[in-house]
């Protein structure tokens, strides 16, 4: 360990200090304060000369007086299985009154990126149990699908009920149930979130298969910066290492990716976009990119990624680049939620890229595709029709149309209005498909092969049910 007393210059979150032997990059610093306790630290530059630290529980009290000292080793995360259950701040300290964390093994929080050539591809339906996620934007194994919101809206409503709700069906109805894991990491929320968080999963007892990372509004904006990838190294060692499915909820990366913006202009780098980096392309994909399956090995990492679109606009640069590294996006809708429908999901500008791959016989039920098709052209043809009500009037329009207009009041109100607390098998979801596609005429469902239309048309849901 090496140990300076040559601190020069502190700015924001940084603290500048010179050297005179290189000194790695990413190397943990401590940096003592004269008496008054110890500060934790990463190098975030290193010249000949100086090195820029980010320090993570921020920079009050530090002066040209305190010592720093190089640890020679990079951050790392420790991991075990015992880690499921546990509550850890966002810098990877248990705060739940548990006992110390005796690790299996410390590893590096920046990872590798997965071998192209080792990865398998992104199958496997996984159950949300939320319709119009499950019925027409399917979340598949080892896919990254990013929830679109904005402020105000129930976004992390949503995440609870992922988090509590999410399973592998085809495991459930294997022996022994499914090694199913929830890594949940939250970046910059208030005191008040964090309570909602803990007693929603404490309550419906998710908590005995996730492990919860909490960096509050208050924590130095630093530690955001590590905070989800501590979670994903968590994850990959549940994942590759215990074989679980793990699904990684990370929110809010909007303030992620502010933290990113305060740390660049502490560099005083020229600024990108709006002011954030012009590396936040490479430094979000290194985050999104850990999710997948790697051949051979029978875990996987699946991740929703979700942030609040400042000012609704999907072309501010999280959200845009976001979109460009994700196999597509879930949008959560102003004007669902102030319909009171819950969850707002707008099934319409959303999209999953993947979802072919996860859906059919074997996997959810061969009608899946046709009936998700046919669903999304009626209410795309509902929603059209609204706008021309408000220029001529319902009266003016074809019986065809108005059956159009009460479809997409329908869909809204039955498919994808559930609620909070109700979990939907993919069954149950057709079936509510089934029943609101029964209200158009057959010659209308020009999406649907006819053996489907005949074996499902305008049968009772509850039938559906016992079929499936």
């Amino acid at each position: 360990m090496k140990e300076y007393q040559t601190i020069n210059e502190v700015s924001g979150p940084l603290v500048f200090a010179e050297i005179d032997e290189p000194i790695g990059y990413g190397e943990m610093v401590e940096i003592e304060l004269s008496g008054r306790g110890m500060r934790r630290g990463q190098v975030l530059e290193s010249t000949d000369k100086f090195v820029a630290i980010q320090v993570f529980e921020g920079t009050t009290g530090i002066d040209k007086k305190c010592s720093v000292r190089f640890l020679g080793e990079t951050l790392k995360m420790p991991v075990t299985g015992d880690l499921l259950g546990r509550v850890l701040d966002g810098s990877g300290q248990p705060i739940d009154g548990g006992p110390e964390i005796v690790p299996e093994d410390r590893r590096d929080i920046v990872g590798t990126a997965i071998n192209p050539y080792a990865r398998e591809y992104p199958r496997e339906f996984i159950q949300t149990g939320i319709s119009s996620i499950d019925g027409m934007n399917t979340l598949v194994r080892g896919q990254k699908l990013p929830l679109f919101s904005g402020a105000g809206l129930p976004h992390n409503e949503i995440a609870l009920q992922i988090a509590r709700q999410a399973t592998v069906p085809e495991e459930d109805a294997g022996d022994g149930g499914s090694e199913f894991a929830v890594v949940f990491a939250a970046m910059g929320i208030t005191a008040e979130e964090a309570n909602e968080f803990m007693d929603d999963f404490e309550r419906t007892g998710a908590l005995e298969r996730s492990v919860v990372f909490l960096n509050l509004a208050d924590d130095p904006a630093v530690e955001r910066t590590i905070t989800p990838r501590l979670a994903l190294t968590t994850a990959e060692y549940l994942a590759f290492d215990l074989n679980y499915h793990v699904l990684v909820i990370l929110t809010d990366m909007t303030n992620y990716c502010e933290a990113l913006r305060e740390i660049g202009a502490a560099r005083e780098e020229v600024p990108g976009r709006r002011g954030y980096p012009g590396y936040m392309y490479t430094d979000l994909s290194m985050l999104y990119e850990r999710a997948g399956r790697i051949e051979g090995v029978e875990g996987s990492i699946t991740q929703i990624p979700i942030l609040t679109m400042p000012g609704d606009d999907d072309t501010h640069p999280i959200p845009d680049l976001t979109g460009y590294i994700t196999e597509g996006q879930i949008y959560v809708d102003r004007e669902l939620h102030s319909k009171g429908v819950a969850p707002p999901i707008n099934v319409l500008p959303s999209l999953s890229r993947l979802m072919s791959e996860g859906i059919g016989e074997g996997l959810t039920r061969n009608d899946h595709s046709n009936v998700s098709d046919q669903l999304y052209a009626g209410y795309a043809e509902g929603r059209d029709l609204r706008a021309l009500v408000n220029i001529v009037g319902r009266e003016a329009l074809s019986e065809r149309d108005n059956t159009y207009l009460d479809f997409a009041d329908r869909f809204e109100r039955e498919f994808v209005q559930q609620g909070y607390e109700t979990g939907r098998t993919i069954v149950e979801t057709l079936s509510v498909g089934w029943n609101l596609l029964s209200m158009l005429p057959k010659t209308e469902l020009n999406r649907i092969d006819e053996s489907y239309i005949e074996k499902y048309y305008e049968e009772n849901p509850e039938s559906s049910k016992v079929e499936g």
